[in-house]
């Protein structure tokens, strides 16, 4: 059995989808499958928008609504045959009568809570799914259409609700004995036990997906989306970013920690407890294979991948009256749990006179006036300072397991930094070896990527900066000229020219 999720990128539109189908009838010639389907491209950022409006009471919301409404239909008479369309129109009418009268009823009242957001959310993935199966078994394709609200129980906190694993695996074990032919998911969406609709955050498909995988004891999960794999860093950034192959589990919860947006922690929980493959591929060059997440750890490079977060801002606990005080730390992330603020990175002198926390910059003030509220009569006494904030910051990562093994990444890393003129602010790594993250000013994020990537993918190169600010005729000339003579400078001189 294989599980197979699309996102919405690959679901974008009926070009997009013709491409998912035809893979999905590939796969079927060797394998039993289940696939789930995300909503179509920006559609959940379309529901959402349109209850924001409804909410402030601008009725545009109703044109964006009739909008979304045709988009839908008109994906229906492109993948569905004239003879086969009346019942999936209706159902999409139905549905989209539903979103009228909640959307009204949300311009009414002023209100749209996290349980309503949840439910308006919750009809992306039920459209997408109902229409994408309809169109599969007009392919010949025996289908069954799977509301993953019937087997996916969860706790009522909504926007982020939490797995009942006991429950729904034994819901979804049933469901598949009891239902033939390939089952079509919903992602994204669940339900309480009181039959509340709830979702399950960011990345939901894919966790959706691995839900699956786990309850089924799947012979693999396979992730579908608009990329080949997993990066050697941000390709943004990084313009000689390449596919990772292979990846542990570790690995990829480290890299997508600190900012890689391919795979997230959540995902790879219920594959790795059953240690089930994760392959990550793309929809649009599926003979491309990808990057492989499994329990392996034996092979591959010292470093695996180089994440980046950015808008980070650094607040320093210290004073001298802390040394003696004892429990600081606790103290300082009992106040921070209370106040929901999620900490990036940590770095702590062992004296305990003094802790620096990488956090979110919209999430810092919060953190400040939580920190010195539990600190209130320390500060008050001179004990301790007030808690300071340092903006403007980012933090890099190197990830890889093999750093266990092999000393000296550390010794790379920061000389690269240094070579290139990057502070660094702080410097955080765990006794598992796994990563080595440092915080440094967000304008040198992208230089400090690319020293880094330099260091530890194409050493063997020497890679030269070169800066352009305006391209008049002397600039595009140049261009021309180093573009010219490229391959040479690297064959001859191992000299790679990269133009920003």
């Amino acid at each position: 059995m294989k599980i197979i999720k699309f996102g919405g990128s690959s679901v974008a539109n009926p070009e997009n989808i013709k491409k998912v189908f035809a893979i999905l009838q590939d796969k079927l010639r060797h394998h039993e499958i289940a696939v789930v389907f995300s909503a179509f491209g920006g559609v959940t950022e379309s529901l959402l928008t349109i209850a924001r409006l409804a909410r402030e009471g601008d009725q545009a919301y109703r044109d964006l609504l009739q909008t979304l409404e045709e988009k839908h239909l008109d994906i229906v008479r492109q993948l569905i045959a004239v003879q086969n369309q009346s019942t999936v129109m209706t159902y999409v009418k139905v549905r989209f009568k539903e979103l009228e009268d909640l959307f009204h009823g949300i311009y009414l009242i002023k209100e749209n809570s996290a349980r309503t957001l949840d439910y308006v959310a919750s009809f992306g993935e039920r459209l997408s799914a109902f229409i994408l199966a309809e169109a599969m078994a007009g392919k010949g394709i025996k289908t069954q259409f799977v509301d993953a609200r019937d087997v996916i129980r969860t706790n009522d906190r909504f926007g982020q609700a939490r797995v009942d694993y006991e429950v729904t695996n034994s819901l979804i074990k049933d469901f598949f004995v009891k239902n033939d032919g390939v089952k079509v998911i919903t992602g994204f969406i669940a339900s309480t036990a009181k039959g509340e609709t709830t979702t399950l955050g960011r990345s939901g498909s894919d966790y959706t997906a691995a839900i699956f995988a786990g309850a089924l004891d799947a012979d693999d999960l396979e992730i579908w989306t608009d990329v080949s794999g997993v990066l050697t860093s941000d390709p943004k950034l990084v313009y000689t970013a390449f596919t990772i192959p292979q990846l542990s589990y570790n690995e990829a919860m480290e890299l997508s920690h600190f900012g890689a947006k391919v795979i997230f922690p959540a995902t790879m929980q219920p594959a790795m407890k059953k240690n089930i493959p994760i392959y990550i591929k793309n929809t649009f060059e599926p003979e491309n294979p990808g990057t492989l997440i499994n329990g392996d750890v034996s092979h591959g490079a010292l470093i695996k991948g180089i994440s980046s977060m950015s808008n980070i801002s650094i607040v320093t606990v210290q004073g001298a009256g802390l040394i003696e005080g004892g429990a600081t730390v606790s103290r300082v992330f009992k106040a921070l749990a209370e106040a929901k603020v999620n900490i990036v990175l940590i770095s702590q002198a062992s004296s305990e006179h003094s802790i620096c926390l990488a956090i979110k910059t919209q999430e810092s003030y919060l953190a400040k006036e939580a920190i010195e509220k539990e600190f209130f009569y320390e500060i008050k006494s001179g004990e301790m300072d007030h808690v300071s904030l340092l903006h403007g910051l980012a933090t890099v990562a190197v990830v890889g397991e093999n750093m266990k093994q092999n000393p000296g990444a550390s010794g790379r890393m920061f000389r690269a930094l240094g070579q290139n003129n990057i502070n660094v602010a702080a410097i955080a790594q765990g006794s598992s070896e796994l990563n080595i993250s440092a915080v440094i000013p967000q304008p040198d994020l992208q230089k400090a990527l690319n020293a880094l990537h330099e260091a530890f993918f194409l050493s063997e190169n020497k890679v030269l900066h070169v800066f352009l600010v305006g391209t008049g005729l002397i600039g595009k000339a140049l261009m021309k000229m180093i573009a010219h003579q490229q391959h040479k400078l690297l064959k001859d001189n191992e000299l790679d020219v990269q133009i920003h």
